[in-house]
């Protein structure tokens, strides 16, 4: 399974995140996602990302898949790596900031 990287893959991910945001779209009353859950869907799909660039890795060593698939993979879990780590960063950013806020 290759991974497709390009502005038309940007624009599928874009419009599944304002999905998650809005519900789905479809039923107004559902609530929308929480920070944290949609945090946990970012790291979840982050995970995913790097256990198909593995299996991408170990499926190039026995001849099954070509070096553009490898690459592919792994920068997509590069990218979805680095997304948690610089939302990751922000938060405690966020959190000292506020700790330093005098009461």
């Amino acid at each position: 399974m290759a991974v497709e990287i390009g502005p038309k893959a940007a624009t599928a991910a874009y419009r599944k995140a304002l999905e998650r945001i809005s519900g789905g779209g479809s039923d107004a009353a559902t609530a929308m996602p929480s920070f944290g859950e949609l945090v946990k869907s970012q790291l979840q799909d982050a995970v995913q990302a790097g256990r198909l660039a593995e299996q991408t890795s170990a499926d190039a060593m026995v001849g099954k898949a070509d070096l553009q698939q490898v690459v592919e993979a792994v920068t997509a879990a590069e990218l979805g790596l680095s997304t948690v780590t610089a939302v990751r960063d922000r938060v405690v950013a966020a959190y000292q900031e506020i700790m330093r806020m005098p009461i």
